[in-house]
C-alpha cells in the first residue's frame, strides 16, 4: 500500500453532511425502481389510513442516499490522491418516518481507521444518520468501508 505520508487519504473526525428533500414524485419513483411495492409510498389514500397519515420514503431510500455519499466522497480525487471504495459493511436503524418535502441533512463522520495490508488500502468505520427537523434522528447508521489509493 503505497500513500502520500504529506496528504492522508482519510482522517479520524473527518465528516461529510448533504442537505436533501423527496417529492411525492421522488418517492414514488424511488420505490418503483427499487421493487418497493408498499402503498406507503405511492398512495396517498392508503397512507392517509395508515399509521402516519401520509405518503412516506422507503428506509432505503435515505439509506441508497448515505450510501451513495460515501461512494462519491471516498471515490474522489480532487485533492491529488485517486482513490477507490468499496462498501463492506451498513448497519442502518430507523427511528422515524421521513415525509415528503422534509428537510433531511444526512451525515457521516469516520470513527476510525486502521490499515489492512492484506487489502492493500484502509479500513474505515463511520456513524452516520439522517436527521430532520431540527437534529431529530430519522435514521441512524454504522459502516464500514475500504478506501484504497488508485494505481497511477
Amino acid at each position: 500500500m503505497k500513500m502520500n505520508p504529506k496528504i492522508p487519504m482519510v482522517l479520524v473526525g473527518e465528516k461529510l453532511s448533504r442537505v436533501v428533500r423527496y417529492s411525492r414524485e421522488d418517492i414514488a419513483l424511488f420505490a418503483r425502481l427499487s421493487g418497493d411495492e408498499n402503498p406507503l409510498h405511492t398512495d396517498a389514500a392508503v397512507a392517509q389510513r395508515a399509521r402516519f397519515g401520509e405518503i412516506i420514503a422507503s428506509g432505503q431510500h435515505t439509506s441508497a442516499h448515505l450510501i451513495g455519499m460515501l461512494a462519491t466522497y471516498f471515490s474522489r480525487d480532487d485533492d491529488g490522491i485517486r482513490r477507490e471504495m468499496l462498501c463492506l459493511n451498513m448497519n442502518f436503524a430507523f427511528k422515524t418516518p421521513v415525509f415528503a418535502d422534509q428537510e433531511i441533512t444526512l451525515q457521516w463522520r469516520v470513527s476510525s481507521v486502521e490499515p489492512k495490508e492484506k487489502l492493500h488500502g484502509l479500513l474505515v468505520h463511520l456513524d452516520g444518520a439522517a436527521s430532520i427537523g431540527h437534529g431529530k434522528p430519522a435514521l441512524i447508521a454504522r459502516g464500514t468501508i475500504l478506501v484504497k489509493e488508485l494505481a497511477a
